[in-house]
């Protein structure tokens, strides 16, 4: 897909990630960017750099995404790429509260889901589209620390093949963003933990990376490259790999 000409949504656009692709997409020449959070604010301070449109919005509500999905494609036209990007990360294990693992669920996954749930459809009548959705290299590995976080991840990947294998002759394509530690609020005081090892990427760097991955509409955008070889070595003995882990799970411990 190239953006030029593109109707384009961003969730969690009012920094981090979501800003970075907000205004790269914009430079890259689309039609429309629409800019979302729950920090409206912040939404509409990101809209305003590139003269797009912004909506309060809690991905943690489908409501909120249907109401963004309709009033764009009533206002603006059909959203050519949908890109679900917020998301949120908690510390800890088994023992968090069921209030904290159904938050990061509905957030991390289910803003997915109820994303395409509202769009395929519509996608599909009229010959295609694309959802970029926003994973972690912890949903191809896992997350050190952060049960909730790792086991979200890993379900948006989930998601995203399905969506991929099931809708993909209907027109429909899928990509799934899995960076490493990237420079956001998200890893701030975390510069030395396992997520960094291999450097912290600025979102500029992950903007740049989801253009070069929608032009070649590859499934798995990976701005970290070592991630590719870890998921090999995942699966080529996964004993190993899981003492591997342990390793590092001692090394690092609690990130929350």
């Amino acid at each position: 897909m190239e953006l030029r000409d593109k109707i384009v949504v961003v969730t969690g656009a009012a920094g981090g990630i979501g800003k970075a692709m907000a205004l790269h997409f914009a430079k890259e020449g689309a039609k429309a960017v629409v800019c979302t959070d729950i920090d409206a604010e912040g939404a509409a301070r990101t809209a305003s750099e590139i003269n797009g449109m912004s909506f309060g919005m809690d991905a943690a509500k489908e409501s909120d995404i249907a109401y963004v999905i309709d009033q764009t494609e009533c206002e603006i036209g059909p959203i050519d790429l949908f890109c679900s990007n917020a998301g949120i990360s908690i510390g800890g294990g088994v023992e968090v509260s069921n209030e904290g693992w159904q938050k990061i669920w509905d957030i991390n996954l289910m803003s997915h889901v109820w994303a395409a749930r509202h769009l395929v459809p519509r996608m599909s009548e009229r010959g295609g589209g694309y959802l970029l959705n926003t994973s972690s290299a912890a949903g191809l590995l896992n997350q050190v620390g952060s049960a909730p976080y790792g086991v979200t991840k890993h379900a948006a990947i989930g998601l995203g093949e399905w969506l991929a294998m099931t809708y993909g002759d209907q027109g429909i394509k899928v990509s799934v963003l899995c960076p490493q530690a990237v420079r956001t609020d998200m890893t701030r005081g975390l510069e030395d933990h396992v997520a960094s090892v291999d450097g912290i990427l600025e979102p500029t760097d992950i903007a740049e990376a989801c253009v070069e991955g929608l032009r070649d509409e590859t499934f798995l955008i990976l701005p970290h490259p070592q991630v590719k070889s870890y998921m090999r070595n995942k699966t080529d003995n996964y004993d190993r790999w899981i003492a591997g882990m342990r390793k590092l799970s001692r090394r690092y411990g609690s990130i929350g």
